[in-house]
């Protein structure tokens, strides 16, 4: 009988401490969010720190966030690499670790993660729009054809991946494409100047 009591004691106890921890977790993201609203981000991160826990995936990516927006790129991708190994197949923290790595001009880390997540997700449309403009601005325009074309595939009529690919179609020099991807954005944009422009460079 003591010992079934004991063990009663030893659960409530447990159960006391993860909702108090909870509880403690909930009102510090509670407080961060009112301190980035204000842009306050150094305390937002400081108010998240006094119930850091490692092994804690929510804080390591909310963090992340906060101490990018805070200046601090170090330990944003710290934070975000910690969250990945927490949650594997998260494509949210791979997207979250691209912000500071871009900051600190690591293209190729972020080439490497956004292909991670193509991996959990070929159809991703964002993180193939991203790998696009990321080689087209490189001049890799064989290359930025390849994911931009999934987008367009995927969401026809979208202004920024139509134009894309069609100044990335016009520097192929495939002119043809280029024309009726430039036409098709001045659908979604009438006198979009950037169609407008591309399209005075095809004789």
């Amino acid at each position: 009988m003591v010992k079934k009591w004991f063990l009663i004691l030893v659960s409530l106890t447990l159960f006391v401490e993860v909702t108090g921890q909870q509880s403690r977790l909930q009102e510090a993201f509670s407080q961060s969010y009112k301190l980035e609203s204000a842009a306050d981000y150094k305390n937002a991160v400081s108010v998240l720190s006094q119930v850091y826990e490692e092994n804690n995936y929510y804080l390591n990516l909310r963090l992340g966030w906060l101490s990018y927006l805070a200046g601090d790129q170090t330990h944003a991708v710290a934070y975000y690499k910690k969250a990945i190994k927490l949650m594997p197949l998260s494509i949210e923290a791979r997207l979250g670790i691209a912000y500071p790595l871009s900051v600190l001009g690591n293209w190729d880390q972020i080439i490497n993660y956004y292909l991670e997540i193509l991996k959990i997700d070929p159809n991703h449309s964002l993180t193939n729009y991203r790998l696009g403009s990321i080689y087209y601005n490189r001049g890799k325009y064989d290359k930025a054809r390849v994911y931009l074309e999934k987008v367009v595939n995927l969401y026809p009529f979208d202004y920024d991946s139509l134009l894309l690919l069609a100044w990335t179609k016009l520097n192929l020099g495939q002119y043809g494409e280029a024309r009726a991807l430039f036409q098709t954005v001045l659908l979604n944009r009438p006198n979009d100047e950037s169609a407008l422009s591309g399209l005075s460079k095809i004789k």
